[in-house]
């Protein structure tokens, strides 16, 4: 949290909170960008910002009826790509695109089909090393995955994605030379804050556990 942010929010544990109901509750997260194989062998690009890791497994929540979620349920490779916050303007491009032919009517109106997401984002395929999809080349991060259990959650409406890494690739200047540990001083996720789009403050500080400390 920046400054600014700081003065707007300040730490007071006296204040007296509101009761809301909020639309949605992305309250922070990172983006990915998700890459599938489609039925034909194409392949999909899809954004999404509901994905948390446990391990070397990232669990990520994608929409039910999406292209994604088709692919995944029969095709479970994947490549996790994560965009810089100077990436968004390519997100956005992707947003309102869908995959899927017919577009599903929960999305008729809003969304429209796309055939060649790579394309229409303005972003480049590069191949992967250990499966199918190919990773965003543009993105800092990636990983290739495998969806090992894909089951809906309790509502109905998403699926959670239970995906295991299987390789990860870096761009080098965010990584911490000589080592194997991503330099958090370099590294920004683009995070999808309450549907707006951010990227770190300058640090508060570290965990006692850090690899790389200050």
């Amino acid at each position: 949290m920046n400054t600014m942010a700081q003065a707007r929010v300040p730490a007071d544990t006296s204040i007296d909170h509101v009761t809301i109901t909020p639309s949605i509750l992305y309250f922070g997260t990172p983006v990915v960008l998700l890459s599938t194989e489609n039925e034909d062998g194409t392949f999909n690009l899809a954004p999404m910002s509901s994905a948390w890791t446990l391990g070397q497994v990232m669990v990520l929540g994608i929409g039910v009826e999406g292209q994604t979620a088709r692919n995944l349920r029969c095709r479970p490779e994947l490549v996790i790509n994560l965009p810089a916050p100077a990436q968004w303007s390519a997100v956005e491009r992707l947003a309102p695109l869908t995959g899927r032919s017919p577009v599903p009517v929960d999305k008729r109106g809003t969304f429209r089909f796309e055939p060649d997401k790579f394309a229409a984002a303005g972003l480049r395929p590069e191949p992967s090393e250990l499966v199918r999809p190919p990773r965003v080349a543009e993105c800092p991060l990636q990983m290739e995955a495998r969806a090992a259990r894909v089951q809906p959650d309790v509502s109905g409406g998403f699926l959670i994605v239970e995906a295991q890494v299987l390789k990860v690739h870096a761009d080098p200047r965010i990584v911490v030379p000589g080592s194997q540990h991503i330099d958090p001083a370099m590294w920004s996720p683009l995070i999808y804050n309450f549907r707006h789009y951010y990227g770190l403050g300058a640090e508060l500080g570290h965990s006692f556990r850090s690899q790389t400390p200050s």
